[in-house]
């Protein structure tokens, strides 16, 4: 969702721009400048919850906690867009907890998984 209202905002500036994407940061407008960022963290989040989905899977994670974590994160980081872009940074701090705690039960239920 964040790249979509990136792009519409690229596009509006102009596509002369296009040469040099670097410098056309600076002539958006301040929601997609918070688009360009939440785009770019969502990318970091999710390596962390691939890393802890792809744990769960091979140790065999079969639980109803599980389920509810990985739904948990994607809920969070979709929520968290959206609070970034509409400059709400409590409520985006808290979707990005949710996230962050999604991805650590998966690692915990990974390793608890592995120890019995």
């Amino acid at each position: 969702m964040p790249f979509l209202l990136v792009a519409y905002a690229r596009v509006r500036i102009g596509y002369e721009s296009f040469s040099t994407p670097r410098a056309m940061f600076d002539k958006l407008p301040p929601y997609a400048q918070r688009a360009t960022w939440a785009h770019q963290n969502t990318f970091e989040a999710f390596m962390v919850f691939a890393a802890a989905a792809l744990m769960a899977y091979v140790t065999g994670v079969n639980s109803s906690t599980g389920q509810v974590a990985a739904i948990a994160f994607v809920v969070a980081r979709f929520l968290y867009s959206i609070f970034y872009i509409l400059n709400i940074p409590l409520l985006r701090s808290l979707m990005f907890a949710i996230g962050i705690l999604s991805s650590g039960t998966l690692i915990l239920l990974s390793i608890i998984q592995t120890s019995s």
